[in-house]
């Protein structure tokens, strides 16, 4: 569901954008409102999640979902469109943390990371659908029809998920919800991000952005104060007394950083450089999800015989060479050299995300899981909001904003002139290259995370950190 959804509009950005008349800044809060919604309430969710159980919350999240999914196909202007896609992402949020977390419940460790890679099949058959479906889509129906698909779908999973899942992990009933906690964690968080978008598309004064971030630190500081003397923190911070999850959950934030915006950048790259049609933009991504699909459940089975360490390692590396290949694309680019570097992408997240989540979560104890798993995908999301903002910031460098405005927003993407063509070509590749300089920076932390052995781990936290 997250996979078709998130691709639907990937692939239909610059319709929607055109049809509700948004500027660059608010088309590109089309993808972040759905993503920030969910990045500030992980943790709440799941801290929640511990304590009434995983199914409850997934349940509760595709009804959400599905809500989100027919209000947005009834907005009216761009602002109804961010509201409402928050609430999807919020809806999202809560399926994205449980699924993780009831598959490592019911999965014996021998088979976590092809359990994993399963996981992420899943993911990767709804992405594909979602590029090819929504072509379709926009080439007979209104942008609107991109979410008539999620209602049906939503309502069975609602349904099933209510009737089929059972709950096996071991909850904390007792325990409390860390309100202060919630509330100075989704202000730091907000408050960064906002500068972060006020300042990539130059929209306040120098002043409103360096207040949004003094804001943003001094709700961080508070809110790390105050977690490290709970007793049932939000974020469990004596987490990151653990090398492997802690190693794990950084190097997933810079590699989210530098591939969160690469889909949405191809898609724009296919669509308004190269005059493709939504259909024919969203067939030629299709390479990228295949390369995953095949090579993402194989990584995550061997990476349970032969320990993380190499397929994590491999994976960022061909990642970052492939964002660097993508830097040096121009407008005549042959499309064949271009699916080539999509197909290592793919590949290169493939061999990173399932050894990396399974090293992530088998870190820790059971008890936890639904924390980390709310920690882990949190610093997920983070990362991926910043991608989008810095990728448009990297090329207002060599792009006026109002140049960008102009070819994201633009109804029919024949009147964008050769010139203005060339000037975005230029700014995405800028962009690419900084992207992979950040991938690389993932490398240390994957590899200094070590790779001792799960029981020996688990002991020590929780003699020495959970007593």
């Amino acid at each position: 569901m997250d996979g078709l959804d998130s691709r639907i509009v990937i692939i239909g950005l610059p319709q929607v954008a055109a049809a509700l008349h948004a500027d660059a800044e608010q088309a590109i809060w089309f993808t972040q409102a759905y993503v920030l919604a969910g990045t500030v309430a992980m943790l709440l969710i799941g801290r929640v999640t511990d304590i009434v159980g995983r199914v409850r919350i997934y349940t509760a999240g595709f009804a959400i979902f599905t809500i989100g999914s027919a209000l947005t196909s009834l907005s009216q202007n761009p602002n109804q469109f961010i509201l409402w896609r928050a609430l999807q992402g919020l809806g999202v949020a809560m399926l994205f943390i449980n699924s993780v977390a009831m598959i490592v419940d019911a999965t014996p460790k021998k088979d976590l990371g092809l359990s994993l890679g399963i996981n992420q099949i899943a993911f990767r058959f709804g992405a594909m659908a979602g590029l090819t479906l929504s072509g379709l889509i926009l080439s007979f129906f209104d942008w609107r029809a991109l979410f008539y698909v999620n209602i049906p779908i939503g309502i069975f999973g609602t349904f099933w998920a209510h009737h089929r899942l059972k709950e096996v992990a071991k909850l904390e009933r007792k325990s409390k919800v860390d309100w202060l906690g919630f509330v100075s964690f989704s202000i730091s968080i907000t408050s960064f991000l906002l500068a972060l978008t006020f300042g990539a598309y130059g929209l306040s004064e120098e002043i409103v952005v360096y207040g949004l971030v003094v804001l943003s630190a001094v709700c961080l500081t508070i809110f790390v104060a105050y977690e490290s003397r709970q007793a049932h923190p939000l974020l469990d911070l004596s987490l990151l007394k653990i090398r492997e999850f802690t190693g794990g959950v950084i190097a997933q934030l810079l590699n989210a950083i530098a591939w969160g915006a690469f889909l949405l950048l191809l898609s724009l790259y296919f669509q308004l450089v190269l005059d493709m049609s939504p259909l024919a933009a969203g067939i030629a991504i299709i390479p990228f999800d295949i390369a995953f699909l095949i090579v993402g459940p194989l990584s995550g089975r061997l990476s349970d015989k032969f320990g993380h360490l190499p397929f994590t390692t491999s994976g960022l590396a061909l990642t970052s060479v492939a964002l660097y290949l993508f830097s040096t694309m121009t407008i005549v680019t042959p499309i064949s050299v271009v699916i080539a570097y999509m197909i290592l992408v793919g590949a290169g997240m493939g061999l990173f995300v399932s050894p990396n989540i399974s090293s992530v979560m088998s870190s820790v104890p059971e008890k936890r899981r639904g924390i980390a798993s709310a920690f882990r995908a949190t610093f997920f999301q983070v990362g991926y909001v910043i991608s989008l903002n810095a990728a448009v910031l990297i090329m207002t460098i060599v792009i006026p904003y109002e140049t960008i405005t102009q070819v994201i927003s633009a109804v029919n993407p024949l009147t964008i002139s050769a010139f203005d063509k060339v000037l975005f070509m230029k700014g995405l590749s800028i962009a690419y290259f900084y992207l992979s300089i950040v991938n690389v920076a993932a490398i240390p932390p994957s590899v200094l995370r070590g790779g001792s052995r799960y029981k020996s781990r688990v002991r020590i936290f929780e003699h020495k950190i959970l007593g």
